[in-house]
C-alpha cells in the first residue's frame, strides 16, 4: 500500500511544537537580564504594547466574535464578498484652482483607470462668498477648485459621463449651496436624481475643527446636514449626504483610537440631528461616508478600519437601527502628516503603504495621493504615477481578489480588539463632556490631541521616529520639487467678470429659497442653483455671515518632517544670501576603523538640520585636525573616534579645535562619566542616539546666525 504524503513527512516529528513557556524561556535566557517588555514589546502611542509573538493563546475570544464578511459587526468587511468583483473605487482629488486645468486633470485620471473623482471646492466657495467679495480677496483661488455656479461645475466636469462616474464634492461650510449646485449640474444633464452617483460630504464640525470657524451657527449647520440629508434619502438613492472626515483631528497629530473615537462621535451628532429630523435610524446611518487618513505604521492603520467599523455597528445597533445598517462606508486616504516636502519622491512609498493598508484593511473607497502633493499642485506626471500606485496593488498583485485577507491573523485581530476598547474609551468620554460638538467648543478636543502628540513629538525630535529624507538619511543637495503656483489674483478677476453678469438676483434667490422654520429647503435652493444663482448667494439666503455664528480656536495640522523642514529651509535662505551654507567639520581621529561610523552618524545629523558636512579620512594627532578646520571655513568641529581612543584624543583636540577658531566643539558619543572632563577640555556638548537632535540643531543654527 502507497503511503501517504503525511506518512512520509513527519517533520513534526523532527520539530516538535515548542509553548509560548518554553519560547519565552529561551528568550529571557538570551536577553541575559534585559527587561523582556523593554526589549521586545513595542509600546503604541494608543497605549497598547505589542508583543513579538502572537499565537492560538491571543485569539479574541473561544468563538471568533468578528464573524463573517458582510455581516454585523462588519470589522470583515462591509461586503459579503469585499472588493473581489469590483475593486476599490479609485477616487482622486481635485484642487487646481482653474476650471480648465481641472477639467483636463480629472479626464486624465478617469482615462487612467480612476473610477470616480473629489472635487475640493477653494476657500472663499467654502465659506460661502463669491470671488468678486473684498472678503473674498484672500480667499479665491486658494486650495481648491473656483467653482461658484452650475456653469463653472458644467466646465470642470467636462466631458465627464456623469452617469457612469461618481462625483464627490468637498465644499467645507457651504455643502448646502454646493449640494444644489451638484443638482443642478445634474439636472442639465438630464441625469434623473435616480441614476445620479456621488457624495455632498456635509460635515459642519469637520470645517469648525479645521478652520475654527462657521459662518452660521451649529444649530443652522445641523439643520442644513438634516435637510440635506432628508432630501437626498428622498431622491437620490445611489447618494450620501453627509461625510465624517476624520482628517482634521489626525493631521492635528491624534491617534489612531483618537481618530476612530472623535469620528464616531461625529457621526452620532449628525445622526441626533437627523433623526430629530424626522428620519429613521437606518435611512440617517445609510447616508453617512465615512473618510479616513491612513499613515505608514502599515498594521495599526489595517486595525484602525477594522476597529472602526466594529464601534459604528455596535453604534447603530444601540441606537435601534437593524444591523444591516451598521455596515460602515470608509473613504481612505494617505494623511498628509506623514507626507513630506523634501525628498517628495519617498512619499511613493509612504503613499503605497498607506494604500495597502486601505485595500487589506477593507476601505471602499481609496484616494492615492500624488507624491508631490505638499509641494503645491501636483503634476500629470505625479497623478499618473498615484493613480498607478493603486492599479497595481489592484490588478497585479490582486490584493482584492481575497476577502479580508488580514481576517485570522491573531495578531491583527487583538489589535482591532485593543485599539476598538481604546477608542470606545475614549467615545464614552466625549459623549460625557456633552457630544462632540460641546467637546470641539470647549477645547477638550484640542487638549486631548496635544496631550497624544506631545510624546510622539518628542520622539520624532529624537529620530527615535525616523523620517526618510528628512530626518534620516537627507541629500542635502536635492533639488526641490516646486510646482508652479497659479496667478490667483488674475483667476479671481477672470472669475468676477464670469459670474458677475449671469447672477441671479439677490432678491430673487432669497424669494426662491425659502427659509421654513430654520430648516432650509432644499428643492428651493437646487431650483435657485439652476436658475444661476451663486455658492455666495444661496449662502447668504441661508443666513451665512449674519450673527450668530460659530468660532473655536482651529486644530493646527502637524506635518512629521514639519520641523525638520523648517531647519532645510533656514538653510537654504542662508545659503542664497551667503553663497554657501552653514558648516559643520568633522574632526575624524585614529584609524577609519575607529571614527567611520560616528563619522557616518554625524553627517546624517547635522545634514537634517541643513549643514554642509565636511569629511576626511581621519587624522593621526591633534595639530594635524585643528589645522584642516582653520582651512574648512567652519566654525562647529565634530570630534569622531571610539570610546577606546576618546580619553586620549579629546583632551588634546577639543583645545586645539579651540585655538584653531572653533565656536563649538561636539564631540559624537554619549560621554559618561567623562562628561565634566572633557567639557572642561573644551567641549560644548555631546551628539548620541538618545539626545534631542531637534533642539541640538536648533541651538547651532542660532549660534551660526542661520536661525533668529
Amino acid at each position: 500500500m502507497n503511503k501517504t504524503l503525511a506518512d512520509q513527512f513527519t517533520i513534526q516529528d523532527d520539530f516538535p511544537p515548542v509553548g509560548y513557556e518554553q519560547w519565552r524561556a529561551l528568550v529571557d535566557e538570551s536577553l541575559q537580564g534585559v527587561p523582556f517588555d523593554k526589549k521586545l514589546v513595542t509600546h503604541t502611542y494608543e497605549g497598547i504594547d505589542l508583543q513579538p509573538i502572537y499565537s492560538r493563546r491571543d485569539a479574541v475570544g473561544e468563538v471568533d466574535p468578528f464573524g463573517f464578511p458582510g455581516l454585523a459587526p462588519f470589522v470583515r468587511g462591509s461586503q459579503a464578498l469585499g472588493a473581489v468583483s469590483t475593486g476599490w473605487d479609485l477616487r482622486q482629488e481635485h484642487a487646481h484652482p482653474e476650471l480648465v486645468a481641472t477639467n483636463q486633470a480629472v479626464l486624465d485620471d478617469l482615462r487612467g483607470g480612476a473610477t470616480s473623482v473629489l472635487l475640493r471646492f477653494d476657500a472663499a466657495a467654502r465659506n460661502g462668498l463669491d470671488p468678486d467679495l473684498d472678503t473674498a480677496a484672500l480667499l479665491a483661488g486658494r486650495d481648491g477648485v473656483m467653482i461658484y455656479r452650475v456653469d463653472d461645475l458644467d466646465e470642470a466636469l467636462a466631458n465627464v459621463d456623469l452617469k457612469s462616474v461618481a462625483v464627490a464634492i468637498d465644499a467645507g461650510s457651504a455643502f448646502l449651496p454646493a449640494a444644489a449646485t451638484l443638482v443642478g449640474l445634474w439636472q442639465r444633464r438630464d441625469i434623473s436624481a435616480e441614476d445620479a452617483i456621488g457624495a455632498f460630504n456635509a460635515d459642519p464640525l469637520a470645517a469648525l475643527a479645521r478652520t475654527g470657524q462657521l459662518p452660521i451657527s451649529c444649530s443652522a449647520a445641523l439643520a442644513s446636514l438634516a435637510s440635506l440629508a432628508k432630501w437626498t434619502a428622498q431622491h437620490c438613492p445611489q447618494v450620501t449626504s453627509v461625510g465624517v472626515d476624520t482628517s482634521p483631528y489626525h493631521d492635528a497629530g491624534a491617534t489612531a483610537a483618537q481618530d476612530i473615537a472623535f469620528g464616531i462621535a461625529t457621526a452620532v451628532e449628525y445622526l441626533r440631528a437627523m433623526t430629530e429630523a424626522g428620519l429613521d435610524v437606518d435611512t440617517a446611518a445609510g447616508q453617512i461616508l465615512f473618510r479616513m487618513g491612513l499613515g505608514t505604521h502599515h498594521f495599526l492603520a489595517i486595525a484602525k478600519l477594522r476597529a472602526a467599523r466594529k464601534l459604528w455597528s455596535r453604534v447603530v445597533e444601540a441606537s435601534g437601527g437593524k444591523p444591516e445598517s451598521g455596515a460602515m462606508r470608509i473613504h481612505a486616504r494617505t494623511s498628509n502628516r506623514v507626507l513630506t516636502q523634501r525628498d517628495p519622491y519617498v512619499n511613493l512609498l509612504r503613499n503605497t503603504v498607506s494604500a495597502f493598508a486601505a485595500g487589506i484593511g477593507g476601505a471602499d473607497i481609496i484616494t492615492s495621493v500624488p507624491f508631490d502633493a505638499m509641494n503645491g499642485l501636483p503634476n500629470e506626471f505625479s497623478r499618473r504615477v498615484a493613480r498607478n500606485t493603486v492599479l497595481v496593488l489592484r490588478e497585479e498583485a490582486h490584493l482584492h481578489r481575497v476577502v479580508d485577507p488580514a481576517g485570522g491573523s491573531w495578531f491583527l485581530d487583538q489589535l482591532t480588539e485593543q485599539l476598538a476598547e481604546k477608542a470606545w474609551e475614549t467615545f464614552q468620554d466625549i459623549e460625557r463632556q456633552g457630544g462632540m460638538l460641546a467637546a470641539l467648543q470647549s477645547g477638550w478636543i484640542a487638549k486631548q490631541i496635544d496631550a497624544a502628540h506631545a510624546p510622539r513629538a518628542k520622539d520624532i525630535a529624537r529620530r527615535k521616529e525616523g523620517i526618510t529624507g528628512v530626518s534620516e538619511f537627507p541629500n542635502i543637495a536635492e533639488q526641490r520639487v516646486d510646482q508652479p503656483t497659479p496667478d490667483r489674483a488674475a483667476l479671481r478677476a477672470a472669475a468676477s467678470a464670469r459670474i458677475i453678469p449671469s447672477r441671479a438676483e439677490d432678491d430673487t434667490v432669497a424669494e426662491l429659497v425659502r427659509v421654513r422654520n430654520h430648516n432650509h429647503d432644499c428643492a428651493a435652493i437646487i431650483e435657485a442653483a439652476s436658475a444661476g444663482a451663486t455658492i455666495g448667494q444661496m449662502a447668504r439666503a441661508i443666513g451665512f455671515h449674519q450673527s450668530p455664528t460659530a468660532a473655536i480656536p482651529p486644530l493646527e495640522p502637524r506635518s512629521f518632517a514639519e520641523p525638520f523642514e523648517e531647519l532645510r529651509d533656514a538653510s537654504d535662505a542662508w545659503q542664497a544670501t551667503h553663497g554657501h551654507r552653514p558648516r559643520v567639520f568633522l574632526a575624524n581621529m585614529g584609524p577609519v576603523a575607529h571614527h567611520t561610523a560616528r563619522a557616518s552618524y554625524s553627517k546624517n545629523f547635522f545634514e537634517a538640520g541643513g549643514f554642509d558636512v565636511i569629511g576626511n579620512d581621519g587624522f593621526a594627532d591633534a595639530d594635524s585636525a585643528a589645522k584642516a578646520f582653520a582651512t574648512s571655513g567652519a566654525s562647529i568641529a565634530v570630534i569622531c573616534s571610539s570610546d577606546k581612543l576618546y580619553t586620549d584624543f579629546v583632551p588634546q583636540v577639543a583645545p586645539k579645535l579651540k585655538e584653531a577658531g572653533a565656536r563649538s566643539v561636539v564631540l559624537a558619543g554619549f560621554p559618561g562619566d567623562n562628561g565634566p572632563a572633557w567639557q572642561a577640555a573644551g567641549v560644548d556638548r555631546f551628539i548620541f542616539i538618545k539626545c534631542d537632535v531637534l533642539e541640538t540643531l536648533r541651538e547651532l543654527l542660532q549660534e551660526e546666525g542661520v536661525l533668529s
